[in-house]
C-alpha cells in the first residue's frame, strides 16, 4: 500500500499590531498581562506574549492562528519630563507641518520651480520664528531691563539684583548693560542649538546599517514616502541649525550694536565711530550668509545623504559667536556721559518681521495656488491653501507666545514701579503714578494683545455654528438609524446617541474651514495692529483718545482684555507644561500633540522637535524585513489611527520581493481623511493608489462614528458588509478591494439576550472587538498563501533582498477556505445579524502606476 507524502508545515504567520495617539501598553495590545521584549529598547521595542516568545521554534502550535507582536514607540514621544519643554517649540512644530502641506504636483513641467520656491518661502518663514523668539528675549533682557529698568533710578533702587547696574557705577554704563543683558538671548540660542544638536544625534544622524535593503530610486514618479532618503534628514536638519543658531547670534549682537553705533556717531569719536561701521557691515555680511544657506537648497530624498556642509555647520555659528563676542567687547567700552532714554527701537524689529511673515504667507498662498492648478484634486483641503493657512498659524502663535512674555514682564516691572505696566497707561479714574516713567515694551505688542478679544469672538460665533450644523445633523440622522437593525424596537434615546456620534464625527471634515477662518481672521487683524502702532505710535487705548466714545471704550477694553488674555495663557502655558513635567499620565495627553505633529522630518525648521517617524519607520522596515527573510512566514502589520500612517510608511520603504510577504491592515486610519487631505503630495490620490499597486493585500476597517478615521481610498471597489454573515464564515471582500465599512456601530442596537447590557458606540476605538477585525486579518493571511502570492514570490527568489534571503515559499493550498477563528487579544463575541451600513458604491480602482501627481516631489529637491 502507497503512504500518503507528508504535508510540510504551513510557515508562520505573525500580525505585528501598531498602536496610535495616546499609545497603548503591549499588555493591553496583547491581551497578555505577561509580555516579553523581543527586540528593541526603553524607548520603542516589539513585544510578544511570554507564551509566544519561542514560536519560530514551535510553528506546529499556531496552525490556524497568527502569532500576535506589538510594537510600542509612544515613548519617542512621551517618554520623559523633558518633553514638556518642547511646548516652547510648538510655533516651530507648526511651521514645519506646513512645508509638508503642500499641494501634490506633477514632476515634469513648470511644477519643480514651484515646489522649490515653496520650500524657501517656508524655511524662510521657519528663519523668522528663530529671530522672532530672540527678539523678545533680547527685548527682555536688553530693552526692559538693562536699558530702561537699570538706567532709571527709581525702576533699579526698588530691586536689589539690579543695584549693581544703577548709574554711577562700572556696570553703570549703557554699553556695559547692554553687553551683560545680551547673555541671557545668547544662552537661550545656545540652548537651542543643543537641545536640536541632541536631538539630531540620536534621530537624524543614525545612518542606515550597511547593506540596508532598500528600494531603488525609480524614476517614474515614485510616492516620495518610497524614497530611500525620505527618513534620513541628518544633512538638511544639520545646515538649519548652523544657520538659525548663527542668526539668533547675529540678532543679539545687532541689539547690542545699534544703540552704540548710533552714540558713537552723535558723540564724533572717529576710532569708535569707524568700528561701528565696521560691526555694522560685518553683521550685514552675516545676514547674507545665514540667508544664502537657507535658501540654498532643501532635502536630498533620493538616496541617503550621508555627507554634511562642514563650512556650513562649523564655520557659520562660529563666526557669529566671535562677531558677537567682538560687538560685547565693542559696547563694553568707557563711553562716559552716555545715559539711556526711551525704548530700543524694538518697535521696529518686532514690525519689520511682522511685515515679512505676512508678505511670505501671502506668496506661499499664490504658489499654492500655482501648484493646486497643476493637479487640481476638490478633496485638498482648502483648495491647496492648507500650507499657507498653517503656516499663517505658527506665525501668530509665535508672536503671542514671545510677545506675550515681554509684556507679562514689563506688567511686573511696572507694577513694582508703581505704574501700569503694558498698558503704558493707568486704569480711568486712578491717581498719577508717583514713581517716574517704567518699563514699557513696544506698542505693536499692545496692538498684538489688542487684537485678541475679537479674534476670539469670531471663533465663539464659528463654534456656535459647528455646534447648531451637528445638532441638525444629528436629528436627520437619529430617523434612520433603528432601520438599520431591524427586529429591534425603536429607541428614540439610543437613535439620538449613535446619530450623535455620527454628527459629531463627521464635524472632522469641516476642520480645513474653521482652520481657514482662524487664519484669514489672524492675517487682516495683524495687518490692522500693524498699522495701527506704525501710524498712531501709541497703544490702542491712546490711540482712540478723543473718538466717538464707543470707539473709545471699545478699544480700552480689547486692551485690557487682551493683555488679562495673554496673561491667563501664559499661566496655563506654564502651569501645564509643569503638570506634564511631574505626571506621566498629563505627559501622555500633550504626547497626543507631538504624535501628530512630528511624524514629519524636520525639513523646514532645525529646533522643532524631532521626528519620531525616523526611528519608527526604520524599526518597523527592519522587523518587517528580518523576520520573513528568517521564517520565510507571512506577515500582517495591522495599525491602528496613527500607527496605521506609520504601517503605511514602513510598507513604503520594503523592498519589493519582501513586500509580497506582507499585507497591511488598517483600521481608524486617518490616512485619506486627514493625511490625505492635508498633505496631499504625500497622502493623496495618487500616491495611495500607488501603494495599492505595490502590496495588493490591504484591507482598511473604518466607521461612521470614527471621527479620526475613514476610508483609504473611496473610489476602490467596496467590500462586503461586516455584518451580513457571521465573522467566522464570512467570505473574503473581492480581491480589488481596499475599505470595507462603515462597521455597525454599536454592534447591538438594544438589549437582547445575547446582549443583555447596551453595547457601547466604540467610535475610534476597539476595533479589534469587532468580529470584522479578525475576520479580515485571516482573510489577508489566506491570500497571502494563494496560487498568485506563491508565483510572484517564487519569480524573486533569484534576487532577494540583502537583508532578506531567499527562502522556500509557502506550500500550495487548496482554494480559500473560510479563515479559522483565531486567538486575538480581544476575543469577539459572536453578533447577531445586523444588516451593515450601505457601503459607498463606487468603481474599482485602476491598479496601473501611480501618474506624475503621485510623485509629489521633483527627483532631487525634496521640497
Amino acid at each position: 500500500m502507497a503512504l500518503e507524502p507528508l504535508t510540510p508545515p504551513r510557515p508562520l504567520a505573525l500580525e505585528l499590531r501598531v498602536h496610535g495617539v495616546h499609545g497603548a501598553p503591549p499588555d493591553e495590545l496583547l491581551g497578555d498581562p505577561r509580555t516579553v521584549r523581543i527586540t528593541g529598547d526603553s524607548t520603542a521595542a516589539v513585544f510578544r506574549r511570554a507564551a509566544d516568545v519561542d514560536a519560530e521554534a514551535h510553528p506546529e502550535r499556531y496552525t490556524g492562528r497568527p502569532v500576535v507582536e506589538a510594537y510600542c514607540w509612544s515613548r519617542l514621544t512621551s517618554g520623559n519630563g523633558a518633553r514638556a519643554l518642547w511646548l516652547l517649540l510648538l510655533p516651530f512644530m507648526v511651521v514645519n507641518l506646513a512645508h509638508w502641506a503642500r499641494p501634490a504636483a506633477p514632476a515634469t513641467g513648470p511644477a519643480p520651480c514651484a515646489v522649490r520656491t515653496y520650500g524657501v518661502l517656508v524655511r524662510v518663514l521657519a528663519l523668522s520664528l528663530t529671530l522672532l523668539l530672540i527678539a523678545a528675549a533680547c527685548e527682555v533682557a536688553l530693552d526692559l531691563l538693562a536699558w530702561q529698568c537699570a538706567g532709571s533710578g527709581a525702576c533699579a533702587g526698588s530691586r536689589p539684583w539690579l543695584g549693581f547696574m544703577e548709574p554711577g557705577r562700572w556696570w553703570g554704563q549703557p554699553g556695559r548693560r547692554l553687553a551683560l543683558g545680551a547673555l541671557v538671548p545668547a544662552a537661550l540660542t545656545g540652548l537651542l542649538w543643543y537641545l536640536s544638536n541632541r536631538t539630531w544625534s540620536a534621530y537624524e544622524s543614525q545612518p542606515p546599517p550597511a547593506g540596508a535593503a532598500v528600494p531603488a530610486a525609480r524614476p517614474d514618479g515614485a510616492p516620495a514616502l518610497g524614497r530611500p532618503g525620505f527618513w534620513y534628514g541628518r544633512r538638511i536638519v544639520a545646515r538649519l541649525r548652523a544657520a538659525h543658531t548663527a542668526a539668533g547670534l547675529l540678532i543679539v549682537a545687532a541689539a547690542v550694536a545699534a544703540p552704540t553705533a548710533r552714540h558713537d556717531r552723535r558723540a564724533g569719536v572717529p576710532v569708535l565711530e569707524a568700528l561701528g561701521w565696521a560691526v555694522e557691515v560685518l553683521l550685514a555680511a552675516g545676514a547674507v550668509a545665514v540667508a544664502w544657506v537657507v535658501c540654498r537648497r532643501g532635502r536630498t530624498e533620493e538616496r541617503a545623504d550621508h555627507r554634511l556642509d562642514r563650512a556650513a555647520v562649523t564655520l557659520l555659528p562660529g563666526s557669529a559667536l566671535a562677531l558677537l563676542a567682538a560687538v560685547l567687547l565693542y559696547a563694553g567700552w568707557s563711553r562716559p556721559g552716555w545715559t539711556s532714554a526711551g525704548r530700543l527701537p524694538g518697535d521696529f524689529a518686532f514690525g519689520g518681521l511682522m511685515l515679512g511673515q505676512g508678505c511670505c504667507v501671502l506668496l506661499l498662498a499664490a504658489v499654492a495656488v500655482r501648484l493646486y492648478r497643476l493637479a487640481p484634486d476638490p478633496a485638498t483641503a482648502l483648495y491647496g491653501l492648507g500650507g499657507p493657512a498653517i503656516a499663517m498659524l505658527g506665525c501668530a502663535l509665535g508672536g503671542v507666545m514671545s510677545g506675550g512674555v515681554a509684556q507679562r514682564i514689563a506688567d511686573w516691572l511696572g507694577a513694582a514701579g508703581g505704574a501700569g505696566g503694558a498698558g503704558g497707561a493707568a486704569a480711568p479714574g486712578s491717581p498719577a503714578p508717583a514713581l517716574p516713567a517704567v518699563p514699557a515694551p513696544p506698542v505693536l505688542l499692545s496692538w498684538q494683545a489688542a487684537v485678541l478679544p475679537p479674534l476670539l469672538l469670531v471663533l465663539a460665533l464659528f463654534a456656535a455654528c459647528f455646534a447648531v450644523r451637528g445638532i441638525l445633523a444629528r436629528r436627520r440622522l437619529a430617523a434612520g438609524v433603528a432601520a438599520e437593525y431591524p427586529g429591534e424596537p425603536p429607541d428614540v434615546n439610543r437613535s439620538r446617541r449613535i446619530a450623535g456620534a455620527r454628527a459629531a464625527a463627521a464635524l472632522t471634515d469641516s476642520a480645513p474651514w474653521f482652520v481657514a477662518t482662524v487664519s484669514g481672521i489672524t492675517l487682516l487683524l495683524g495687518a490692522g495692529a500693524l498699522a495701527g502702532a506704525w501710524l498712531s505710535g501709541q497703544v490702542p487705548g491712546e490711540a482712540a483718545r478723543g473718538a466717538h466714545p464707543l470707539l473709545e471704550y471699545a478699544a480700552r477694553a480689547a486692551q485690557d482684555a487682551g493683555s488679562w488674555l495673554i496673561g491667563l495663557g501664559i499661566a496655563a502655558f506654564i502651569a501645564w507644561g509643569r503638570r506634564a513635567y511631574r505626571d506621566p499620565a498629563a505627559r501622555r495627553t500633550i504626547g497626543v500633540l507631538w504624535d501628530v505633529g512630528t511624524f514629519w522630518p524636520r525639513a523646514a525648521h532645525p529646533f522643532a522637535p524631532p521626528c519620531y517617524a525616523e526611528r519608527a519607520v526604520p524599526d518597523l522596515t527592519w522587523r518587517m524585513t528580518g523576520w520573513t527573510g528568517r521564517t520565510g512566514g507571512r506577515l500582517v502589520i495591522s495599525g491602528h489611527s496613527q500607527g496605521s500612517v506609520l504601517a503605511a510608511a514602513a510598507v513604503w520603504q520594503l523592498p519589493p520581493q519582501v513586500r509580497r510577504r506582507v499585507a497591511l491592515l488598517t483600521y481608524g486610519s486617518p490616512l485619506r481623511r486627514l493625511y490625505g487631505r492635508w498633505f496631499p503630495a504625500y497622502f493623496g490620490p495618487g500616491p495611495l493608489a500607488a501603494l495599492h499597486a505595490d502590496i495588493d493585500c490591504w484591507r482598511n476597517l473604518w466607521r461612521a462614528t470614527d471621527p479620526i478615521g475613514g476610508p483609504v481610498l473611496p473610489g476602490a471597489q467596496a467590500a462586503p458588509a461586516p455584518e451580513a454573515a457571521p465573522a467566522a464564515t464570512a467570505p473574503a471582500p473581492a480581491a480589488g478591494s481596499v475599505d470595507r465599512g462603515p462597521l455597525a456601530d454599536p454592534l447591538a442596537y438594544g438589549r437582547s439576550a445575547r446582549h443583555p447590557l447596551p453595547a457601547p458606540i466604540l467610535g475610534h476605538f476597539d476595533y479589534q472587538a469587532d468580529p470584522a477585525f479578525a475576520a479580515e486579518r485571516d482573510a489577508l493571511l489566506v491570500r497571502l498563501a494563494g496560487p498568485a502570492s506563491r508565483r510572484a514570490r517564487s519569480a524573486t527568489a533569484a534576487s532577494p533582498a540583502p537583508a532578506a534571503p531567499a527562502v522556500p515559499a509557502a506550500p500550495a493550498v487548496p482554494a480559500p477556505a473560510p479563515p479559522v477563528a483565531p486567538i486575538t487579544s480581544v476575543t469577539p463575541v459572536p453578533a447577531p445579524a445586523i444588516p451593515a451600513a450601505t457601503a459607498l458604491p463606487a468603481p474599482r480602482i485602476s491598479k496601473e502606476p501611480a501618474g506624475p501627481e503621485g510623485s509629489g516631489d521633483p527627483p532631487g529637491t525634496g521640497e
